[in-house]
């Protein structure tokens, strides 16, 4: 009867000890490798943010008046883009949209991220420079004016 009893015991124990593991994993839900079945958060998030640069009719305008035909983007020193620069939006345009310049960063494990861009024309000319914060999960439009 004993060895039953302790059979029992450690089988309970086992089963307690199964039931109660913590799984661990990515529990943000902004992180592309997010994980519905962690319990616990073990650090090892990553994450994604993105965004698309774009102007209106006025400053088109003032951009094919200057003699700028065409503009190129870049992010920290990279190519991102180019468009011709009569190309406008009368309203900020979503990140998967045709015939935009949109841009997709790899954030690592932090949820936002610093990053300088600049838009030159054919001649070399910088019409726009700066810093801008991308967001994990996020499409920031930035608008150029």
């Amino acid at each position: 009867m004993k060895s039953l009893v302790n059979l029992t015991f450690y089988s309970l124990l086992i089963i307690t000890s199964l039931v109660s593991c913590k799984r661990e994993g990515c529990t943000d839900l902004d992180a592309v490798n997010y994980d519905p079945d962690a319990r616990e958060n073990d650090g090892s998030c990553a994450y994604t943010g993105g965004g698309v640069f774009w102007y209106n009719q006025s400053v088109a305008q003032g951009l094919l008046d200057d003699g700028a035909v065409s503009l190129t983007y870049y992010l920290d020193g990279q190519l991102i883009g180019s468009s011709a620069a009569g190309v406008y939006f009368t309203g900020a345009p979503l990140c998967d949209q045709t015939g935009v310049v949109n841009f997709t960063r790899d954030l690592g494990n932090s949820k936002s991220k610093a990053y300088q861009y600049e838009v030159i024309d054919q001649t070399g000319w910088v019409y726009w420079e700066g810093i801008v914060n991308i967001s994990a999960d996020e499409c920031l439009q930035l608008e150029l004016e």
